[in-house]
């Protein structure tokens, strides 16, 4: 007859220290010598209990490498035998050991930027940021490219999820309003002649820079962004306008327009000085005496 009452639970037992595992300090020690060499083998720090005639013993380590760290030697002995035997000798870390960060899977450590030439990046098959394509689907001569814009012949294409977080880490990049250099530009990208908007649905938030002396040439830019090279930020000056006079009063000292005009005057009015002689030659003179 089966019971109807479910079955009392047995309660965990802690499992009582066996004391000849607990004085095996001598063959714990030796063993862990053993295993450090060269290294040397430090004070005895205490025992645990693992189970039923089962105790680990800990040493510390001298190891200026291992700082912190400890050696555990397990030790057990067989029901009802008096002999201690080493079950196991490794070097584990303390509460005060140098431990490596934990360990990242390479998908999740990947960065922007961490991709260089001839580097390959494998995209999982469940990548949230792609979407099936109709590769299925027979594509007309005529309709080319309207059907390569809804995926025609690519096995995947951007899904909506893909694209919000493109068009969300690119407003929020280098090439949003946010900016420093869109913050101080004279108008936003929107209204500039090198601005190439994009087609589809990021048509009326993205496009790209097409003006070769900006930071920005040939990059995805928001429509709100903005630089100094706006193609109606500053108008060129005409190649035939004289430049502004510029007047340095250093040189000379400056004078009115009507004593200007008297000084061709007083200069006529004066006798013209007369030149004086030339020297007598002294060698023509003796020629002629």
């Amino acid at each position: 007859m089966t019971s109807l009452h479910p079955a009392a639970s047995r309660r965990s037992r802690t499992p009582a220290a066996d004391t000849a595992c607990v004085q095996a300090v001598e063959p714990a020690l030796e063993a862990a010598k053993e295993t450090a060499k060269p290294s040397e083998v430090g004070a005895h720090l205490g025992w645990a209990v693992e189970g039923d005639r089962v105790v680990t013993h800990y040493f510390a380590c001298l190891d200026p490498g291992y700082r912190g760290w400890r050696w555990s030697v397990t030790v057990t002995r067989a029901a009802r035998a008096k002999n201690v035997t080493i079950s196991e000798t490794a070097l584990m870390p303390g509460d005060e050991a140098i431990m490596p960060p934990p360990w990242v899977p390479w998908l999740e450590r990947l960065r922007p930027g961490d991709m260089g030439p001839g580097d390959l990046l494998p995209t999982a098959d469940d990548d949230t940021r792609l979407a099936p394509g109709f590769t299925e689907a027979e594509v007309e001569d005529g309709d080319v490219e309207a059907q390569w814009e809804l995926g025609l012949g690519r096995a995947r294409v951007l899904s909506a999820e893909g694209r919000d977080q493109a068009a969300e880490r690119w407003y929020d990049g280098t090439a949003g309003p946010a900016a420093p250099i869109a913050v101080a530009a004279p108008a936003p990208c929107s209204t500039c002649g090198f601005f190439i908007p994009l087609s589809g649905e990021l048509r009326l938030l993205f496009g790209v820079c097409a003006n070769a002396y900006v930071p920005d040439d040939g990059r995805v830019v928001a429509a709100d962004h903005g630089c100094g090279g706006h193609s109606e930020a500053v108008r060129v000056p005409s190649a035939a306008e004289a430049p502004p006079l510029i007047l340095d009063e250093l040189a000379f000292d400056a004078m009115p327009a009507d004593a200007v005009a008297e000084v061709p005057e007083q200069v006529s009015e004066q006798a013209p000085e007369q030149a004086p002689e030339p020297a007598e030659d002294p060698v023509a003179r003796d020629g002629q005496g």
